[in-house]
């Protein structure tokens, strides 16, 4: 069983080559794979290995970036190993808004606790914003929430600006740190009754039984496990190889569903050229399975 911990602190940090040379060695010393993200504005990633030394990871950021407490954090379980391998990156931001964020802006009044979030959504002059990309929406979301429709999250701002200030509005995003940036951004812009999921959805799904949830679907997330239920275990769907868009049971039920191939979403759009790839590449993992060894390409271990 492996402990899949995701987080965010928005912290100013320099030197970040160094730094991400540093965190690189340390994963594969520790043998965690992931993501972590890091930028001039802080840090943001979720990581998987056993639990020694996701907490051994977890005191090596604490006190490489000199902070004592993440600003949100979740902790899950996966049968399997989630990642491929660790990755380290360094960007100008841990959310692309062109709007840096420290952890002194940010405005702590406004995270509404998971128990406390239902009734703020059904109140119907609350204006439901699901922060994410219309991809994760499709999946799962929350009743009455309305979704941007951006595939880019620096178009984000554009779309916030045009919201009415009188009206209340809570956003939610997967782990937090995507409505972090923007609830700020709209308090900066004269906004008043701005609210957000504490711990975003997946502090929701692990705090919160399906038969009190206004949750709908699943929650997208983006490790192999694809997607997650109430509790967070694993969910039911998983990523298309043509298009690398998340797919449904139903979708597989479809006649231009081809495992390792399309699925509704791309059959239609792909060459006949590229399915072909796309069938050898299969054939390829399904060798490589039955020999038992991994492929370079096979992105589920479900």
């Amino acid at each position: 069983m492996f402990d899949v911990f995701g987080f965010y602190k928005f912290i100013k940090i320099s030197s970040l080559e160094k730094k991400k040379i540093i965190l690189q060695k340390f994963l594969i010393q520790k043998k965690v794979r992931g993501t972590i993200i890091l930028s001039p504005e802080g840090i943001n990633g979720t990581i998987a290995g056993n639990k020694k030394n996701i907490n051994s990871v977890i005191h090596k950021l604490k006190k490489n970036l000199n902070f004592n407490e993440f600003n949100s954090h979740n902790l899950s379980k996966s049968s399997f190993q989630p990642f491929h391998r660790p990755k380290v990156k360094v960007k100008k931001e841990v959310v692309p808004m062109n709007f840096p964020l420290t952890d002194k802006k940010r405005a702590n009044s406004n995270h509404v606790e998971p128990f406390k979030w239902n009734d703020l959504i059904k109140n119907k002059n609350t204006l439901v914003l699901d922060s994410r990309k219309p991809f994760e929406y499709k999946v799962g979301t929350f009743k009455r929430s309305i979704n941007p429709d951006v595939d880019n999250f620096r178009e984000f701002p554009k779309f916030l600006t045009k919201l009415k200030k009188d009206k209340p509005i809570a956003m939610f995003c997967t782990g937090g740190i995507r409505c972090e940036k923007a609830s700020v951004f709209l308090e900066q812009k004269g906004f008043k009754n701005v609210y957000q999921l504490k711990g975003g959805i997946l502090n929701y799904l692990k705090k919160i039984k399906k038969e009190k949830s206004l949750w709908k679907g699943e929650c997208f997330v983006f490790d192999n496990r694809i997607s997650v239920l109430h509790g967070l275990k694993v969910g039911n769907f998983s990523m298309c190889s043509g298009c690398r868009t998340p797919i449904s049971l139903k979708d597989k039920k479809s006649k231009k569903f081809e495992e390792g191939v399309s699925c509704p979403n791309c059959y239609d759009k792909l060459t006949n050229g590229q399915k072909e790839r796309f069938r050898m590449r299969q054939k390829q993992i399904l060798l490589a399975k039955q020999s038992g060894k991994k492929h370079i390409f096979q992105k589920e271990f479900k």
